[in-house]
């Protein structure tokens, strides 16, 4: 646990000092992971995490009574924050919201410092918000009363409650989701969401917009379903699913968000959304929740996202190609 510490401590960041208030309070009971931790932490990543918020709206998932009290997932910039950090403002049905946009690593330190544990990012940019640059496939384990057992050889999955079967079953679709996007020509970037599952991200060059991009990621969705129907669905009501895993492509809509990369979660053990490598699915030891803000710095020198060729792509060719393996397969 943190020594405790005075009722405000200063931290440098650039050109700014930011003030941290209370950073003896504590935010993850069971760990003694205080304020002051979590500010030290995002100022540990800020190399890694700020090129990832960079130009993005965000919502701010704050615990100001720690993560055991109700959180506020919040949209609006309160008007007490400084007018350094930047604002978006943008259209909502019948209005509009003014998004916080974390730039620089002060900005990212003084949301630490309103208890924001986790920055939720837009998969678009503030300057194009109907044209993602991201598109993303969420996998997460069937829930404990959907699960089932695996067919996979060597998988240790049985018929009930196992988080390690569960799990093992995001790894199985993650490789297929890669195989699939590789066949299309697109790069899967790979990454724990810190949670329960796995999210596949694709980097688009921007052109084409939400709904676009929304078909597409359905599409494929629709077409690894059926390659394997008796463990992927696509189908959205959990009574239905059969305990098969849900290829989940509803995040790609506008002001839709997704968590980033190295941002913290509101659990227990403080765990962190990670990047990893394709051949680290092929690791026992995986886990959702694997590394923690304590354990993460290990990662940090070697990013595999930052020796991945993570230019953004145009979907025009893949599309094609998705259609064409869809008639191929009697999909049409």
């Amino acid at each position: 646990m943190s020594e405790k510490r005075n009722d405000a401590r200063n931290v440098r960041a650039g050109r700014r000092t930011v003030r941290v208030s209370r950073p003896e309070k504590v935010l993850f009971p069971d760990d003694g992971i205080t304020k002051w931790d979590l500010v030290e932490y995002y100022r540990s990543v800020s190399r890694r995490i700020i090129p990832q918020l960079r130009g993005r709206p965000l919502m701010m998932e704050r615990h100001p009574d720690g993560i055991g009290g109700k959180p506020l997932m919040q949209k609006n910039a309160p008007d007490h924050f400084p007018d350094w950090v930047r604002r978006a403002v943008l259209p909502k049905e019948g209005g509009k919201v003014t998004h916080v946009v974390c730039d620089d690593t002060a900005t990212l330190l003084y949301l630490a410092d309103q208890a924001c544990v986790t920055p939720h990012r837009w998969l678009s940019r503030a300057d194009r918000p109907d044209h993602p640059d991201r598109l993303i496939l969420d996998l997460d384990p069937p829930s404990s009363d959907e699960s089932r057992k695996t067919n996979e050889p060597g998988a240790s999955g049985t018929s009930g409650v196992s988080a390690e079967s569960g799990f093992e079953e995001v790894r199985w679709a993650a490789r297929r989701c890669c195989a699939l996007l590789g066949e299309l020509g697109l790069p899967g970037l790979l990454m724990t969401t810190g949670s329960r599952g796995v999210h596949v991200v694709v980097p688009l060059d921007g052109h084409a917009d939400f709904d676009t991009v929304r078909s597409f990621a359905r599409d494929a969705a629709d077409l690894l379903a059926a390659r394997h129907p008796d463990r992927l669905t696509t189908e959205p009501r959990k009574a239905k699913r059969r305990g098969r895993l849900y290829l989940d492509t509803q995040r790609n809509a506008y002001a839709q968000t997704a968590v980033t990369p190295y941002a913290v979660r509101a659990r227990p053990g403080a765990p962190v959304a990670t990047p990893i490598d394709a051949r680290e699915l092929d690791d026992p030891a995986l886990r959702s929740d694997r590394w923690t803000l304590r354990t993460v710095g290990e990662r940090l020198a070697d990013d595999p996202w930052a020796r991945t060729d993570t230019r953004g792509r145009s979907l025009r060719a893949p599309r094609e190609r998705l259609r064409r393996l869809a008639e191929d397969e009697g999909l049409g």
